[in-house]
């Protein structure tokens, strides 16, 4: 069964920037209230609170972290911009699992040869098994 050649896009889910806001938030409440006169307990809670911020911030401006359409995909590149893949440029389009950064689970992974792109379940807002299948459907058979 062919995929329609209309477009598809996967986000960060709505609520993920909320808790990191929420986190930032806490971070900061927390360096203060155990600061007890110490400058480094706030200043740490500060840096914290931003990096999470601007992570939050970035979700909020760019939500979407994946775009497939008849002429190829579309990635993340940078902190805001976008880079297109034309489907010759995708070598292969698999999930893999992983583990790292304290956490295990399936990752999409979209290799060019020269960069591969990885996509979490919390990239995408859904099962990266899904959003594979959906790409190799996209994916002419010519460049398969």
């Amino acid at each position: 069964m062919p995929f329609e050649t209309a477009t598809s896009q996967w986000r960060i889910p709505p609520a993920l920037p909320v808790l990191k806001l929420v986190a930032a938030a806490g971070l900061l409440a927390l360096g203060i209230l155990l600061a007890g006169g110490d400058l480094l307990q706030p200043v740490l809670g500060a840096l914290a609170a931003a990096a999470l911020t601007g992570w939050a911030v970035r979700d909020l401006v760019a939500p979407v972290r994946l775009t497939v359409d008849a002429d190829g995909v579309t990635v993340p590149a940078g902190w805001t911009g976008r880079r297109h893949l034309p489907w010759p440029a995708v070598e292969t389009i698999r999930v893999q699992r992983r583990s790292g950064r304290g956490l295990g689970g399936p990752t999409l992974e979209i290799d060019t040869g020269d960069s591969l792109y990885l996509f979490s379940r919390l990239d995408l807002g859904t099962d990266p098994h899904e959003v594979a299948d959906a790409l190799l459907a996209a994916r002419p058979a010519e460049t398969a």
